[in-house]
């Protein structure tokens, strides 16, 4: 009986940290992308679970392209903290992404110093959306993206918390305290054991 106790205790002990990942993922689970301007895609799951998001669409010629400045400075203030922007570049709206992802990664670091995360160029609307922003907008209660710049909030479970317009800009005090919010929940696997 000592023996089957001392297994399961064991057999819990070394798949936690095997669920409390797979229970981090959410809308990241099989969502993999390359990261912009390279051929290799990587598992958003993998990179990022556990850790808090902003997810945006971007664009380099809309009235919203000067956000990268701010989401550049919100990525540095808080990825000690478990926190990321990740991009996603899209041609969407009236085709203000239209350059190649070479000309889009150039022109984010050289014109806003852009070091967060970007990804491939995506649709990010409607029925044409890759499955992982179909995810989002479900996880907005059916709210995609209506123009560039448009931002998905999602904890570290990898659930969407929070969806902010356009309009709503990086440094924007419902924003912020979204962010510290759910930086200030804990972890998963910090959690206490259900019994």
């Amino acid at each position: 009986m000592k023996i089957n106790v001392l297994r399961y205790l064991l057999g819990v002990t070394l798949l936690a940290p095997l669920l409390a990942t797979a229970a981090e993922c959410g809308v990241l689970e099989g969502a993999s992308f390359r990261p912009l301007a390279e051929k290799e895609p990587v598992s958003l799951c993998e990179r990022f679970g556990g850790t808090v998001l902003l997810v945006v669409n971007t664009a380099s010629r809309c009235g919203f392209t000067p956000q990268y400045e701010g989401l550049e400075a919100l990525h540095q203030r808080y990825s000690g903290r478990g926190f990321s922007v990740v991009g996603f570049p899209s041609n969407d709206f009236m085709g203000q992404e239209p350059g190649s992802e070479e000309e889009i990664r150039e022109f984010c670091r050289t014109t806003f110093g852009v070091e967060f995360p970007m990804f491939e160029k995506v649709v990010v609307k409607g029925e044409a959306a890759v499955p992982f922003y179909r995810a989002l907008a479900d996880g907005a209660g059916g709210e995609f993206p209506r123009w560039n710049f448009h931002k998905y909030l999602v904890d570290r479970r990898g659930q969407v918390i929070a969806s902010f317009g356009s309009r709503v800009t990086p440094d924007a005090p419902e924003l912020i305290e979204a962010i510290e919010r759910a930086l200030a929940a804990p972890r998963a696997a910090d959690a206490p054991p259900a019994l």
